[in-house]
């Protein structure tokens, strides 16, 4: 069930977003809209153009064609000249938790999680630091303000860019399989941070293979291949009952157990 009411302006309305490298044509028209509070996620095999849709929404990649308009704003075009302010504009309203940490090796954890708030914000440091302080202990990570990131695990180091995200007050929280780098035991501890996360409230945009993540905390799932949106609607409905024949598949290989076959 949405958090939100359906009929509100959407906080996110993207319409028709086309991307191409070269001759690979990776989105084909790619409409999504989510409203404030709400979680959609994206699944998908590889090489589909999850991604690529969130790095265009963070203003990371430019779209050959398409619009996205952010809570109402005015619609930024991509089919023509689009002015730098724009771009810098998404990458303003929305923060980005990456694969791989991306972590400053050189910087503590708090170093870390500061950086984006102070230095780029141009916020009080006092009151950055306190704020960062409060969000490393919200997620298990109040004794670690001063390792490195090569002291932390995996999963402590995904948090520790979670909270670096956070402590930006983004309007759109963008997670581009935020699990996928991690051993496997350390991939529960993410996720649930993740889902308090949505319980809270945040608008997130997330890209996983976590599947049963997503049955769980999603709004709204879609299921893209070769750059199309193939089927979009609940969790429930396109975990229970997909009605198009290439989700079918895919549900059915990614949640098939390796026996062999």
């Amino acid at each position: 069930m949405s958090r939100t009411d359906p009929s509100s302006t959407p906080l996110l309305a993207v319409r028709r977003l086309h991307k191409a490298f070269g001759d690979n044509e990776v989105l084909r028209g790619i409409d999504l809209t989510l409203h404030r509070g709400e979680v959609v996620v994206l699944i998908g095999p590889s090489g589909s153009g999850k991604t690529t849709v969130l790095r265009s929404l963070n203003g990371l990649e430019t779209p050959d064609g398409g619009t996205i308009v952010v809570d109402g704003g005015p619609e930024i075009d991509f089919s023509a000249k689009v002015p730098p302010r724009q771009r810098l504009a998404l990458r303003d309203r929305s923060a980005m938790v990456f694969q791989h940490h991306n972590l400053f090796p050189h910087f503590t954890v708090l170093e870390n999680v500061i950086e984006g708030p102070w230095r780029v914000q141009g916020r009080p440091k006092d009151e950055v630091i306190a704020e960062a302080r409060l969000l490393l202990a919200r997620v298990g990570l109040a004794d670690k303000e001063n390792a490195r990131p090569h002291q932390l695990s995996g999963g402590q180091q995904q948090r520790v860019g979670i909270v670096r995200a956070l402590a930006l007050r983004p309007d759109l929280l963008l997670f581009d399989e935020p699990t996928s780098a991690l051993d496997p035991e350390l991939v529960g501890e993410v996720l649930l941070v993740i889902k308090e996360l949505a319980d809270e409230g945040w608008s997130m945009v997330v890209v996983t293979h976590e599947l049963s993540f997503a049955r769980e905390a999603a709004d709204h799932v879609l299921f893209l291949d070769g750059g199309v949106v193939v089927e979009e609607g609940a969790p429930e409905q396109i975990f229970n009952a997909p009605q198009h024949e290439r989700t079918q598949r895919f549900l059915t290989r990614i949640m098939r157990p390796l026996d062999g076959a």
